[in-house]
């Protein structure tokens, strides 16, 4: 067996996973080890070739490809290690070793003073959500169909409708508009977006494709391939209207349809698990139910941005180096953070109070859209941060930041308040 050892490993190349390794040399980890199962570091970014990121992090417009080769290039400069083509077998958090399967090596034992979980996530597919109908070629997941088009060069269909709205699905709606296919229709079982309006509006208006709302494909028509599907209204109880069912001619189906948590390894390493976002339950600093374990991105709950992503990661990152160096503050106590009035969850779930006041994001989505909402978070009575957004959708990521020093009792509840007329 091959045997490395480390301060800080980190699962996983993709943006979190860089940004956590840059963050843990920053703060002084000598020794910081990537382990990435792909041939090249970057992630799913390696195939998003379209702009839109880096907008909060570099205050400027970045593609995939740019965003995180700006933090490969930080990495390779501060002198973090990396082992591609290596996949994780095992996690055993009683001795901080990690096992993978390394092409070049073999079976590889790493040991490390702390780990970081960015494993990031997966898309849901036709099974998942279980649609019925024949079962053809030309069914992709929305991500799978992006990178046979972007990577691959391998054109996946020429008329096309797309099922969720969700935000890579919108931007392959656009992707496959500017490489000469039709897209018929964007349908959503929801009666609000799922993913951002800026994607909407860029990708789907912009272009003239249909976006129908309420609507979900009751069955898939072709044998050898794709020839169109059934689309229906739905109604408040998520159930098609079968009277109101329309054909609509196709050759391929992207399905937009969630994204899945890659957290098969967290569980049988212990890690407790939000039964919400199915990710690992942490606290401010990342920190998951095992203390040598830590976690970020979107193997702890899917976000929006990748700059959310990049911010999160790096706290992981700089006190998973903490941890492993010793210099961790201890709690005085620790504090759950309680979902109110439409907040679906919240991250972190606990807050580590310590003799030093610091400043905490927390997080969350909300249950339904609503106009004129104010983002409350108290303790009892006592609001201690608020902010108002003129409007808040499941599809796009809120917080609101508290002070430690402000916290009082053991709970704190986040809730969305309708704004007063």
């Amino acid at each position: 067996m091959y045997d490395v050892k480390c301060d800080v490993v980190i699962i996983g190349g993709g943006p979190a996973g860089l940004a956590a390794a840059v963050a843990a040399k920053e703060e002084g980890a000598a020794n910081v080890l990537i382990l990435e199962r792909d041939n090249a570091l970057g992630g799913i970014l390696q195939q998003c070739i379209h702009p839109g990121f880096g907008l909060t992090k570099f205050k400027e417009e970045l593609t995939g490809p740019e965003y995180y080769s700006r933090f490969v290039v930080k990495a390779e400069e501060l002198g973090v290690n990396y082992m591609l083509n290596s996949m994780v077998l095992q996690v055993n958090p009683e001795t901080n070793e990690v096992f993978c399967a390394n092409s070049e090596h073999g079976l590889t034992r790493v040991q490390a003073g702390s780990i970081v979980l960015a494993m990031g996530c997966r898309e849901r597919t036709r099974a998942n959500i279980v649609t019925p109908g024949t079962r053809p070629s030309g069914l992709y997941t929305a991500g799978a169909a992006q990178r046979l088009v972007n990577r691959q060069n391998i054109m996946v269909g020429k008329k096309v409708v797309i099922l969720g709205s969700g935000d890579i699905g919108m931007i392959m709606a656009r992707r496959m508009t500017l490489e000469g296919a039709e897209v018929v229709m964007v349908v959503e079982l929801m009666d609000y977006l799922a993913g951002l309006t800026r994607n909407r509006v860029q990708c789907l208006d912009d272009f003239g494709i249909p976006l129908k709302l309420a609507h979900t494909i009751t069955r898939i028509e072709g044998n050898e391939r794709v020839t169109g599907v059934w689309v229906a209204p739905v109604d408040e109880n998520k159930q098609p209207d079968k009277s109101q069912e329309e054909f609509v001619a196709c050759d391929t189906v992207l399905f937009s349809v969630g994204l899945m948590p890659e957290n098969e390894l967290s569980r049988k390493a212990g890690v407790e698990i939000n039964p919400i976002t199915n990710g690992p339950v942490v606290n401010q600093y990342m920190q998951t139910s095992l203390p040598s374990v830590f976690a970020c991105g979107n193997v702890v709950h899917v976000n929006d941005l990748v700059d959310n992503v990049s911010e999160e990661s790096a706290r992981a990152g700089k006190y998973a180096a903490k941890y492993a160096m010793k210099t961790l503050a201890d709690a005085k106590r620790e504090v759950k953070c309680v979902t109110g009035r439409n907040v679906r969850y919240l991250c972190p779930q606990t807050i580590q109070v310590t003799e030093e006041a610091e400043k905490v994001s927390l997080y969350f989505r909300v249950l339904w859209p609503e106009l004129g909402a104010k983002l409350i978070a108290r303790c009892g009575e006592e609001v201690i941060a608020q902010k108002k957004e003129f409007r808040v959708n499941p599809g796009e990521m809120c917080h609101v930041t508290v002070d430690t020093s402000k916290i009082t009792g053991d709970e704190i509840v986040v809730e969305v308040l309708k704004e007063e007329a």
